[in-house]
């Protein structure tokens, strides 16, 4: 990752639409992002250091020590929970948080946290409330509205969404054909759901692709500005169609089209379903992405984007019990920096960062496709070599020793480094099979073999008790 790239992440990191804050067991914020420091009316820095409960209002607090951190001291992770934060100001702020019990990069257990305003969804309930209230005849259409955001609380991904609003968007508003297109990461309208019977036959037109409002339009609507679109709704016999655009504090995430094979008044009570489906859509999509980021952050070294800790014995734990049960060795590597310290005393811990994501691309490069790379804190990584004896872990390991010599660029100097390596091997025709944490120590204790040797070596320990 480079400068840019980092540059970049923590700016979407900052500006995320929800809020983003990490915080000690004991409830003392580490991190928060400006995101929810706009919400609270205070600097983000200024959230650092201060106790997270005592940003609660008094019942949210309570509820907050007591059954919140259980359920995730006990299960790792807590999710939907209605809160009430308090600004600044004095205002109540309610939201909706989900939290995970994770490792900072030294090891060290911290809570992550993505809290979501529920404003929107409180006055999306209550125009849910009007709408059932001022249209009586159209009951259908309400019900619809009502079953579909269960629909998309069940929704796991995108592609998930994007069917459950295509199924209520065409029973909601007797649409003969709809497709949700979303946006991809270089901003190009995917179709992600349903049918669009004008892809490929009528030329994109940004107006309607970038709109911020619901559109609708029929063939005499499209004649004079867009006779292609004209053509094509005729060609495919249909009379009109809609445009929602799916949008999250102003980003475009997408659009909603449905096609409709007759002429027909579109209504206010039309235009505030399209508006409250499309907004319901919008939320839905931003939460599943977020939670799939902070699931991510999870399982992932958040500097060098290959597995943590947690995750990395979790792996290690089915790849012995796969060694076991196929009657294959499985091979670990354990290496550690030599003179790491020295590199961020001398050039800074940001030379050092980048020295660790260099190591860490470098790793991947070196191992077998099937091999599993992770950082299990400071300078220390692993490698879990399914299907490998003592001779190629050791080929693997010299691989790795190899190309770690090879000079990583920093903003500050070069920087040369060598890497001390332990291996551990796991034989299933001769040994008991270990657990994750003896193969750590075996390999951990190989890797000192190789420090005390003179480092920049590959020391083997193969015999498991």
């Amino acid at each position: 990752m480079d400068s840019s790239d980092a540059v970049d992440l923590d700016h979407r990191y900052h500006r995320a639409p929800c809020g983003l804050i990490a915080t000690t067991p004991g409830g003392v914020v580490v991190e928060a992002n400006e995101t929810l420091g706009r919400w609270l009316g205070r600097s983000h820095t200024d959230l650092e250091g201060m106790s997270f409960p005592s940003l609660l209002e008094p019942s949210s607090r309570l509820f907050y020590e007591t059954r919140h951190t259980q359920v995730l001291h006990i299960e790792g992770r807590v999710s939907e929970v209605a809160l009430s934060l308090t600004r600044a100001d004095g205002e109540a702020v309610p939201v909706f948080i989900n939290s995970v019990l994770d490792h900072d990069a030294e090891g060290h257990p911290i809570v992550r946290t993505a809290v979501f305003h529920a404003a929107d969804r409180i006055a999306y309930e209550r125009e849910l409330v009007r709408a059932r209230r001022k249209a009586e005849h159209s009951e259908a259409r309400v019900r619809i509205l009502q079953n579909v955001s269960g629909a998309f609380d069940t929704s796991a991904n995108d592609h998930e969404v994007a069917h459950s609003f295509v199924t209520a968007a065409k029973d909601a508003f007797a649409a003969a054909e709809a497709s949700v297109l979303l946006f991809d990461e270089e901003g190009t309208l995917q179709l992600a759901a349903g049918v669009n019977p004008l892809w490929g036959v009528v030329p994109p037109i940004d107006s309607l692709r970038q709109t911020a409002r619901e559109v609708v339009l029929s063939i005499p609507d499209v004649q004079t500005d867009f006779p292609e679109l004209a053509e094509g709704l005729r060609d495919a016999r249909f009379e009109a169609m809609s445009v929602t655009p799916l949008l999250s504090d102003g980003r475009r995430l997408g659009v909603l089209v449905c096609f409709f094979g007759r002429a027909r008044d579109f209504d206010d009570e039309f235009h505030e379903l399209q508006r409250a489906l499309g907004r319901q859509a919008s939320q839905t999509l931003t939460r599943v992405r977020l939670q799939r980021k902070l699931e991510h952050l999870a399982h992932f070294d958040p500097l060098t984007g290959v597995p943590n800790r947690q995750s990395v014995e979790e792996s290690l734990r089915d790849a012995l019990r796969s060694a076991e049960e196929s009657a294959q060795p499985l091979a670990l590597v354990f290496l550690d920096l030599d003179e790491f310290k020295a590199v961020n005393d001398t050039l800074g811990h940001a030379a050092g960062d980048e020295v660790l994501r260099t190591l860490a691309h470098r790793l991947r490069a070196s191992v077998r496709v099937e091999d599993i790379v992770g950082r299990i804190g400071g300078d220390e990584f692993i490698v879990i070599c399914a299907n490998a004896g003592a001779d190629e872990a050791v080929a693997i390991a010299e691989r790795i020793r190899e190309r770690s010599r090879d000079d990583i660029p920093t903003a500050a100097a070069p920087v040369n480094v060598s890497v001390s390596i332990g291996l551990a091997v796991y034989d299933p025709a001769v040994n008991a099979r270990p657990t994750p944490d003896q193969m750590l120590i075996r390999a951990d204790g190989a890797m000192y073999l190789s420090k005390d040797s003179g480092k920049n070596r590959v020391s083997l320990e193969s015999t498991l008790d």
